[in-house]
């Protein structure tokens, strides 16, 4: 697969000495983003930054402009208050650690991301880690793991990593302190108080929760921070549980659901979906806010009628994008995520299981016939402000059969530097690429610099047999071209076939390369024919698939596969190549068509 641009309006799909062109293959090699440079990296800041709503451009450059303050001995959260000896509630907390890395951690490693280190040195700023990886530790999610190995080994170590936090982070640095990581070491001291504070010494206790308090207030002193989508509701979250918590704190728990209530509001859509188009986030919103219900049922408070209704909105679009797998869809920085802990969720939310096929408002159509599962972007990228780990992928699709992932994208490693930039171009998507280029320009720090205006999407059925017709003017800025995708699923799933169309916006076709990619899941095993036109794919449990095409060379290329959490797997894809021929046309087609072996077709 051809590496993704970082910044340039006209960037290619790759990368070699000049950050437009394209030349490696992900797959055959690992990808590497070019640096802008610092100066780059300010000019990128800045030109993000202008792309903002007003509101939330002033909101982050506020924060930004307040942070040499946060450090000052003088700041009025350094006073922790009287220290109380217990907390007033302890939220529930039902989701399922991992014992064997609560074990390792036991043993000093630490194991987040993808990465492993044992013995971090200084504990709490390894050197050589990612930012991600350092705030997966700072925010103690993995206390869970520690609670799921049980004894009282684990125990202590919980105690002994939160003294030794306190001890060494009480002046303000960027990590430790970001709104959304102390937020979440909130959310986890508070839900695995039980765990390893209920039965510590007194002086702990106390010391453990003045630290807490004074988070808070620094936290009810900061937000939103110039925070959007998921990250300001997890943020928001925080600040409830605060609230909920400590002893005499119910401000901040009026204050958190006021922000949360006013996020919600501004980016979950009609259709239940959230602004930033990412199951995975979208699964952390809902998250977030089934604990936040929760806790307020067990501090017999009352929850806003506003939150339930949006869970059960949230619910639907969340089935929407679920596979055959149980997992996710791998659209803008998506992976699979573990099936459990997503039909956790679901059976905690309760309510009707309502199952959408499409979600207009969101962006996405579900074509599901007999055992056959299609997932569609049929919409607009996330706007300024949402679209940070937004991917270039208009008009991708993934199909699965059965339990089994067939035609997948390539998805996303989380905080990754490596992927960053590669995974989020249009070549690692299952769409059309033309001249290398992306549909939607990638600043190399997250976002847009261009995007599609224009997305369409027309949904038809008949008798089990689904038509879907999208098309996106991606294209248009760099080189006068629109995309027109056809979709037809038989009502029996065995046949699925395809037309992708490239017309001129105004004057005759340029001539330009193209590739149609399909990203198979690494368990597929592919064949192409000597033809150069068809590929025929074997799914790991034995059911056989052949894909034809006209109007372009068909071959197999390598590619990688991010979409599950923690791995990069080796895997195929086929690529439909070709150009557009120039000349007087005004359109190019190619058609394709995936059907069953022995179906008949």
């Amino acid at each position: 697969m051809a590496l993704g641009s970082p910044a340039d309006s006209n960037a290619k799909a790759g990368m070699t000495a000049a950050p437009d062109r394209a030349s490696k293959k992900i797959g055959a090699s690992k990808a590497a983003a070019s640096s802008p440079g610092a100066a780059g990296l300010w000019l990128e800041s800045y030109r993000r930054w202008r792309l903002l709503p007003k509101d939330l451009a002033w909101s982050r450059l506020a924060y930004r402009l307040r942070r040499p303050l946060f450090s000052l001995p003088e700041a009025p959260w350094r006073d922790g208050g009287t220290p109380a000896a217990s907390v007033a509630l302890v939220p529930p907390d039902p989701w399922p650690g991992k014992a064997e890395r609560g074990t390792a951690i036991v043993d000093d490693s630490f194991h987040f991301l993808g990465r492993s280190l044992h013995k971090p040195a200084p504990l709490w700023q390894p050197l050589g880690m990612e930012e991600a990886w350092l705030k997966r530790l700072h925010g103690f999610g993995w206390l869970r793991d520690l609670r799921a190995a049980g004894g009282d080994a684990p125990r202590r170590k919980a105690r002994a990593l939160v003294a030794d936090w306190i001890a060494q982070n009480r002046q303000w640095s960027a990590v430790a302190w970001d709104p959304v990581v102390t937020a979440e070491r909130l959310a986890h001291w508070f839900s695995q108080y039980e765990f390893f504070a209920a039965s510590a010494e007194v002086t702990f206790r106390q010391t453990m929760l003045s630290s807490s308090r004074q988070q808070a207030r620094y936290l009810a002193a900061t937000l939103p921070a110039g925070l959007s989508g998921a990250k300001l509701i997890t943020a928001a979250k925080g600040l409830c549980y605060a609230g909920l918590c400590l002893q005499d704190a119910a401000p901040w728990l009026d204050r958190g659901l006021e922000i949360l209530l006013q996020a919600l509001d501004r980016q979950l859509l009609p259709d239940g979906g959230q602004r930033e188009r990412s199951p995975t986030l979208l699964l952390s919103v809902l998250r977030d806010c089934i604990d936040l219900r929760a806790a307020l049922l067990a501090a017999g408070r009352e929850v806003p009628d506003d939150l339930s209704l949006r869970i059960e909105g949230m619910v639907s679009l969340l089935r929407l994008m679920q596979h055959g797998d149980g997992g996710l869809a791998l659209f803008n920085g998506s992976n699979e995520g573990e099936d459990l802990q997503i039909d956790m969720v679901l059976q905690r939310c309760g309510g009707k299981k309502v199952q959408l096929q499409s979600a207009p408002n969101t962006g996405f159509q579900r074509l599901q016939a007999g055992r056959s599962l299609v997932l569609v972007d049929s919409g607009q990228p996330p706007a300024p402000g949402y679209d940070h780990a937004a991917h270039a992928g208009t008009l991708s699709f993934e199909m699965s059969v059965g339990r089994e992932r067939m035609i997948v994208n390539c998805g996303a490693q989380t905080g990754s530097n490596t992927w960053q930039v590669a995974q989020r171009t249009t070549a690692a998507h299952s769409t059309l690429v033309v001249d290398e280029t992306n549909s939607a320009a990638l600043f190399a720090s997250g976002g847009f610099s261009r995007r599609p205006t224009n997305v369409t999407c027309r949904r038809d059925e008949d008798e089990g047999a689904i038509w879907l017709e999208a098309g996106h003017d991606g294209y248009r800025a760099p080189f006068g071209l629109l995309h027109r995708r056809r979709l037809y699923l038989a009502a029996s799933g065995e046949d699925l076939r395809g037309e992708d169309c490239l017309t001129a916006a105004e004057k005759a076709l340029p001539d330009l390369p193209f590739a149609i990619r399909f990203h198979l899941h690494p368990l597929v095993q592919a064949m192409a024919a000597q033809d150069g036109r068809s590929v025929v794919l074997r799914l790991a449990k034995g059911g056989g698939w052949r894909l034809r095409a006209g109007g372009a060379t068909v071959g197999l290329e390598p590619s990688v596969y991010l979409g599950a959490p923690g791995q990069v797997r080796r895997s195929q894809q086929i690529v439909l190549s070709g150009t557009t021929g120039g000349g007087n046309e005004k359109s190019y087609t190619v058609k394709w068509a995936l059907q069953r072996l022995g179906s008949g077709n």
